[in-house]
Formats: C-alpha cells, structure tokens, sequence
C-alpha cells in the first residue's frame, strides 16, 4: 500500500515530467521552424549572392587575362 505523501509525491513527479515533455516537444518544434528558416534564407538569398560574386570575379579575371595576352603580344611583336 502506499501513503498519501507517496501518492502526491507521485502526481507531481509525474505532472513535472508531463510539462517538461511538452517544454522539450515546444523547444523541439521550435528548432525545427529556425532551422528550415535558415535553410531557406541559405538558398534563397546566400546561395545567388555567391553564384553572381563568383561570376563577376571569373569575368575579372577574363578580362585581366585578356590583357596580359595583348600585353604579351605586343612585346612579342617588338
């Protein structure tokens, strides 16, 4: 048999854990929202912004390329 202290003690243990199950379920939930956000923003937003960089800096180089090969031949020329 067991006492009415036990049996309160019981309940309590037991509502406590009922809340933080819910509290780990929410903080859960919420990781999950926070994380497909920044995937999002990580395609939608970074993902271009580095692809565009990456293409004006590869046409910088073509060009600066182009040059030193007019330079080249230019100096071959002499």
């Amino acid at each position: 048999m067991t006492s009415e202290n036990e049996q309160k003690s019981r309940a309590t243990f037991e509502d406590f854990g009922r809340r933080l199950d819910e509290e780990f379920g929410h903080a859960a939930r919420k990781a999950e929202q926070e994380s497909d956000k920044l995937i999002a923003y990580l395609n939608n937003e970074v993902v271009p912004a580095i692809r565009n960089n990456s293409s004006k800096a590869l046409r910088v180089a073509a060009e600066k390329l182009h040059r030193l090969a007019e330079f080249m031949d230019e100096r071959q020329g002499q």
